[in-house]
């Protein structure tokens, strides 16, 4: 397909601008524009690396007629860059509806790994991470929190959700519930100035004093050991 342009998935940095590869910087540089979650925020990277490229907006509120503007730009021609506000594109982002679109119309797609919430916050908990569930954000209410943990009541798979700072407590309550005394850890403001790891057992919940309720959060819950298991 002569004329055919690319998507470059780029993973940025969560929090360290120097955690960007020199790949990535270099992708970043030969694209003819971002498609980007926040302007705002692709900003600040675009100063970081002293270029200036168009930014188009792929977030939650991207209706699917963008999306297809995207394609077709993409489609005809273009090479375009896929980033999120930090860490990597398409987990938990909508910007797995253009790469899904450009797949199904034989449009080149490349992906340059990097900083990841999900596995940083898997190091840092020190937890058995050969198998793991990523499950995202969770519902709101504590039905939704229930049923969406219900069917990992006897797994062996560490458990890794985003969650809010705000409402983390909550979600804590509702999992110990349903998972039981398990061990967990509160990764918050990852690779940035305050970065800190909480590790506790359930039902214990940290105070605002030993983890403020601010910065991004990644909650990391352990699966059920081998030891647990067999009792």
């Amino acid at each position: 397909m002569e004329g055919v342009g690319k998507l470059t998935l780029i993973a940025t940095p969560i929090g360290n601008l120097s955690d960007l590869s020199p790949r990535a910087a270099e992708a970043l540089g030969a694209a003819d524009f971002w498609l980007v979650e926040d302007t705002r925020v692709s900003g600040k990277l675009q100063i970081h690396l002293g270029i200036r490229k168009p930014m188009r907006v792929l977030n939650d509120h991207t209706n699917p007629q963008s999306v297809e503007r995207y394609r077709q730009e993409i489609e005809d021609g273009a090479n375009a860059a896929l980033v999120t506000d930090g860490g990597s594109p398409v987990i938990s982002d909508p910007g797995s509806l253009l790469c899904d679109a450009c797949l199904d119309s034989e449009i080149p797609v490349l992906a340059i790994p990097g900083p990841s919430a999900v596995t940083g916050a898997l190091m840092l908990s020190g937890f058995f991470g050969q198998r793991f569930a990523f499950l995202g954000f969770l519902g709101r209410k504590a039905g939704a929190i229930r049923g969406e943990l219900e069917p990992f009541r006897d797994s062996p798979l560490t458990l890794v959700l985003f969650e809010s700072p705000y409402r983390f407590e909550a979600l804590l309550k509702v999992a110990f519930e349903v998972l039981g005394p398990r061990r967990y850890a509160i990764c918050r403001e990852m690779t940035k100035l305050h970065e800190q790891v909480f590790r506790a057992k359930m039902p214990i919940i940290p105070d605002e004093h030993a983890v403020p309720r601010k910065g991004e959060v990644t909650i990391v819950i352990e699966g059920v050991r081998r030891a647990r298991a067999s009792e």
